[in-house]
Formats: C-alpha cells, structure tokens, sequence
C-alpha cells in the first residue's frame, strides 16, 4: 500500500484498516462549502478531536427599556436583508400569561451592531404613535411572532416577507408583508398540531425546495415530559404537512425550549440550531441574591444555556455535541430563568466575522440583547495537537478546480493535505509531502501541490481528503 504512515500507534492502524473497508457510496459535495460540525464528512481520526468552539462576547446591542417593552421581552428574530439588518421581538412589560399584554416590535440596523427603533407611527401606545409597534392588540400572536424574508424564486411582492405565530388554542397562523413592517394575517390557522408555546420557526429551504417550520411540541404529547421540537414541510406556506417530532439520535433528553433552526447562510444545505437548553428546578441565586439583582420571583428557581443543533433536513438533529454553546457569562443575573435565549439569526457582520444575537437579564430591569462574534463558519472545528495529527475524509466527489481551506495554526503549527483515491492509495502527485506547507490563519486558502492548485482532473473521481495537521484547527472546506 502507497502510504506514508506517522507514527500515531494503535490510532493511525485504525486508520489505515479504514480504508479497506467497503464504504457507502462516494458523498457528491459538489462545489458546496461543508462545515466541519459533525461526522458527516469524517471517515477516521488519529490523535484530532472534533471540538466545539465558543463564540466571543461583543457588546450590548439593545437595551429592552421603552414602556411599552420591559422585563419579559424575548423570542428575538434577526436577518439581514441586502444592507439593512431587520430585528422583531416581544414587548412585554408584566409576567402575566400568554397574549396578555404583547407587542410586537422592530428594530433595523445597517451594520448589525448599531441599532435603531424607529417612530413607525402604526400603533397607538399611552396617547402616541411614535414607537416601533408592528402588531398591537392581536392576541396572541404577538407572543411568539417571527419573520423572515422568503427566497424563494419567483414570489409575489406582497408576500416577500412572511412571518408566523400563535399558540395551542390558535394554531400557527400565517403573516405576510411586502415591505417587512406592515402585515396581513391569515385567517385560519396553517399548523394546529403542536403546543406552540415558544418560538417557533420557518423559512423556505434552498435544498428541500420547500418551506421547513420547526416548533415547540411536548414528547408525551400535549403539555408532558420533555419539550421537544416538530417539524412540517409545505410547498405554499398555506398547506403543511403533518407534524413530525425531530429525531435527537441516541442522546438524553433534554428540554429544548427554542430551536432556533435555518440554513446557514454561506452554506444554506445545512441547518443550525442554536437552542435554548432549559433546565428546570435547577436554581442558582439564593431568595437574597435574587432579590439583589431585581429578578422576578417566578424567574429565579431555573437557569439556561445555548446548544448547537445540525441537520441536512428531514426530521434528523445531529447532537454530536451535548457540551453548551455558549456557557452563561460571570454574574448572577446570567443565571436566572430564561435568559440566554439565543435569537432565530446568524448574520455577517464584517468579512472576518458572523454574529449571533442572546437575550440576557430576563425578567429583570436590565433586560437587552448582548450580540456574540465567531469567525466564519467557526462554530466547530478538527483540532490537531502541537505533537500533531490527521485527519481522513469519507469517500467524495466534488466539482470545481481547487480544494480552499478555513483554517488557523500557530506559528509552529500546518496543515498539509493528501489525495487518497477510493481504496486508500495515494494518488500520484498529491503526497502530503508534496503539499505546499499551510500556516497562518485565513478564510479561503487554497491548497496547492507542487507549483499548482488545479485539481480539475480529478473532478467527479471519488477520493479522500488525508488532512496531517500540527497545531491547527480546521474549520470548512470548499472546492471551486
């Protein structure tokens, strides 16, 4: 067999048994970016972890602080809209129940760090119109209402924007909008098999060619046992399929209490869930310390954090990581029920740099949004030691030219790749040895062999891609 062993014992025999093994059909990526964010792609390992990342805290984007706002503000929705990020979230000043004194507000920005909330001039509020109301005195749809902009081809002006809320009793009614701030309901409900008590979300998916909405269910069905996620699928966003409860795999339950699920943006054929793990019962601050920090008392016994989900569609998540996203930060107002909701948004915000958006402070005075920063595509990577590693794809096949890496190493650390073909020999010419050295830290760099990065001989050939990498992480990869 043409290949270069490293010494990595045990590990890198397992290693190279892989490859005699008959695998599955070779996976058709295509020119598609793939994330390295679960084992979709990942055939062995020696001595690399698949490790996931953490975003980095930015600033407070919002301060929930308007009258008719207040402590119980939540279930954020955040995108980006060709230069003009558009925000919606719950007004809601007092803990009472659900569609009881609710708005519906909007917020825009033309950076996604900088905000506005603008005088609409729509809704009366104590005598006035100037505020950022979009929906006022439709209970209860204002409890849980989100909305995106729809993609796909070919639909009419007046429903560019749509949006969906409502609860057990009401059913998921459809909102549609041609300009993302005045709307029109729906009659009649679109969805009525779930409990719906929470955010629940849609959007029209690029690789299923249809609507996807995802939403809060009970696993014992009604109001029992653990709060899980449902997904339907419709063709018109009129007429959905049945309810079908997501498949978490073979992990514990745990309440999801938002699923916050949609395609990535700089890869749409996969989705991400940065969701709420809600734990209940399991309190924090003493009666005193939650006096101290102003909480309200029925937002005190519980505390939360953020979970990352992926699917490819279908009624699968993709747990390969139980670890929290995003850990709750110092202090004890981060600690209290219901905050750390992470918004239904993952925007750019700069070349380098993507931003998710966490409510913090729930049911407390200082109720905001705080936005968080990762590099893109940077929410997991393959992470190779200083003593060094590798890493071995699945079998594939892609189109394009050239392999571009996202990646980072120290100034000690590389990356050098190798082309196996479908039976694990080496094909000639791209030896890892014969890889130009990869260091640094860069978005999209290409690999190249020798003097050349042209790989196009090689296009719709099964291969595998051999990563032997020295204190690296590597985070996406992308042939063009």
């Amino acid at each position: 067999m043409q290949h270069r062993h490293l010494n990595f014992g045990l590990a890198a025999i397992v290693t190279l048994c892989a490859f005699t093994a008959h695998a599955a059909p070779p996976l058709d990526i295509g020119s598609r970016l793939e994330l390295f964010i679960d084992n979709y792609l990942i055939e062995s390992q020696a001595n690399t972890v698949l490790r996931l990342q953490s975003p980095r805290p930015a600033e407070r984007v919002i301060s929930f602080d308007k009258p008719w706002e207040g402590p119980f503000c939540g279930y954020v929705t955040v995108f980006e809209d060709e230069g003009t990020y558009r925000m919606y979230y719950r007004g809601k000043r007092i803990a009472s129940a659900d569609g009881v004194d609710e708005v519906t507000c909007y917020a825009e920005s033309k950076d996604g760090i900088n905000w506005t909330k603008p005088e609409l001039g729509i809704h009366e509020y104590d005598g006035s119109t100037a505020n950022n109301i979009i929906l006022s005195n439709v209970a209860p749809y204002s409890h849980n209402f989100i909305a995106f902009k729809d993609t796909r081809p070919d639909v009419p002006k007046a429903e560019q924007y749509k949006g969906m809320a409502g609860t057990a009793e009401s059913g998921l009614h459809a909102f549609f909008s041609a300009d993302a701030i005045h709307w029109v309901m729906q009659e009649n409900a679109i969805i009525t098999d779930g409990a719906f008590d929470s955010q629940n979300v849609a959007f029209w998916s690029e690789s299923e060619q249809q609507y996807c909405a995802y939403f809060r269910v009970w696993h014992q069905g009604g109001f029992k046992g653990f709060r899980s996620v449902a997904r339907a699928t419709s063709k018109d966003f009129l007429t959905w399929t049945k309810a079908e409860e997501m498949d978490f795999g073979h992990t514990p339950r745990e309440h999801i209490y938002i699923n916050q699920t949609l395609p990535y943006f700089r890869a749409p054929h996969i989705y991400l869930g940065l969701a709420a793990r809600f734990m209940p019962g399991r309190k924090v601050a003493t009666a005193e310390e939650a006096t101290a920090i102003g909480v309200n008392p029925k937002y005190a016994n519980d505390c939360s954090d953020n979970v990352l989900l992926t699917s490819r569609g279908g009624n699968k998540y993709d747990r390969t990581f139980m670890d929290g996203f995003l850990k709750p930060e110092i202090g004890l107002e981060n600690w209290t029920s219901r905050s750390n909701y992470p918004a239904w948004g993952i925007v750019p915000t700069g070349e380098r740099e993507i931003s998710v958006y966490i409510t913090t402070h729930y049911a407390q005075p200082t109720v905001g949004l705080k936005r968080y920063t990762l590099r893109p595509d940077g929410f997991a990577a393959v992470e190779a030691p200083y003593a060094g590693g590798e890493m071995t794809t699945k079998t594939l096949t892609f189109a394009g030219k050239s392999l571009y890496l996202n990646y980072a190493t120290s100034a000690a650390g590389s990356i050098r790749v190798e082309l196996l073909d479908d039976t694990g020999v080496i094909i000639p010419g791209f030896e890892a040895n014969n890889c130009f050295e990869i260091i640094g830290n860069q978005i999209a760099r290409a690999v190249r062999w020798g003097d050349s990065a042209d790989l196009s001989a090689l296009a719709g050939t099964p291969i595998r891609l051999r990563f032997v990498m020295k204190d690296a992480d590597l985070y996406s990869i992308q042939f063009r």
